[in-house]
């Protein structure tokens, strides 16, 4: 595949249409529903990113039953999809811990509600098969690229993989592009070095990159789902939420148990190599739990750090910002479907 079509296939992510049906384990909708027709009005706009949650929750079926409507918004990123939130034109976002925290620090009016905890082996510095670059020590003098942003996942694990090898951050020439653009430049041999995520990490794999370091051990591994204060103050609004926080649940664990499928169908809706979804899926599709004191600790010394690093203007209480009251880990029922062909 070319760099050009690379590119054009990882933009594809924000605008492929999603074709689905169910396919495996599905929700038992007589025991997830709200079961309150008075919800029949409520409309829930649930903001996405790249459509990765979208994806899952279609592909297994999870809203199935739902007796309040959903709207979907996606972005190609966490900036664009807090403001939605903050100019109230989506009711929930889903985020890594580092945009959360830019967000709040901004004011966004938001409430962490769910958190997924993974092992952070979707973060990585990547550099080319043939580097000599061979540990984060040799990053010294070297010019390496972050992707996306000043206060991203992979700042953060730049930041603590220098410190960790006992290089000063001052002696690594760091630059910030945008992961579509520096994906088609680091595979034209034109970045060092690139601290990186996600499906773009997982374009660049396929291609041969070197895995410098993954974030597993230094980022918190921490993805959060994120709902207005405006929806949360709705006492219809934060119903339908609470139901559809426990769909999200559903949807995760059947990700995992099927995981095949799942990169199959992540394939098919986003338009990308088999192989290249493969790759995605076997960092692991987490489950959708509730927030607990662990989880604010962890975020607390990430912000902690970037307020320090005066990457943030600002301190925020992070235990201020959530809600653990709208989710919790109830046990639901599943039926069986068949698979979407």
């Amino acid at each position: 595949m070319s760099i050009h079509v690379w590119k054009s296939t990882v933009l594809l992510l924000s605008g492929a249409a999603l074709l689905l049906s169910g396919c495996g384990e599905t929700l038992d909708s007589k025991s997830t529903s709200a079961a309150h027709s008075d919800l029949s009005g409520v409309t829930l706009i649930l903001g996405d990113q790249a459509k990765g949650l979208r994806t899952v929750v279609e592909a297994s079926n999870a809203l199935e039953g739902i007796d309040y409507k959903v709207e979907w918004a996606n972005f190609q990123g966490a900036a664009p999809l807090f403001e939605a939130l903050r100019a109230g034109a989506v009711d929930l976002a889903p985020a890594g811990d580092t945009p959360v925290l830019a967000a709040a620090t901004g004011g966004a009016p938001l409430r962490i509600v769910a958190v997924r905890r993974s092992q952070s082996r979707g973060i990585a510095i990547l550099v080319p098969a043939d580097s000599s670059i061979h540990d984060v020590a040799d990053l010294k003098g070297r010019n390496v690229v972050v992707s996306s942003a000043r206060g991203s996942i992979s700042q953060y694990l730049l930041i603590r993989a220098l410190a960790n090898a006992g290089v000063a951050e001052q002696d690594v020439n760091v630059g910030f592009v945008l992961p579509t653009d520096a994906l088609s430049a680091f595979n034209a041999g034109k970045i060092e070095a690139w601290a990186t995520f996600g499906i773009y990490q997982a374009f660049a794999e396929q291609q041969g990159a070197r895995v410098l370091i993954t974030g597993e051990g230094i980022n918190t591994g921490l993805t959060f789902i994120t709902a207005s204060d405006q929806v949360l103050g709705d006492p219809q609004k934060r119903k339908a939420l609470s139901d559809v926080l426990q769909r999200f649940a559903k949807a995760f664990e059947w990700a995992q148990k099927n995981q095949d499928e799942y990169a199959r169908v992540f394939a098919k809706v986003n338009d990308i190599p088999l192989d290249v979804s493969q790759r995605l899926r076997s960092w692991g599709d987490e489950s959708l739990l509730p927030v607990e004191p662990r989880d604010v600790q962890a975020l607390q010394k990430v912000d902690d750090l970037f307020v320090k690093k005066k990457i943030f203007p600002h301190r925020v209480d992070v235990e201020k910002l959530t809600d653990t009251a709208v989710f919790s880990a109830a046990p639901l029922t599943v039926t069986q479907s068949q698979p979407a062909r």
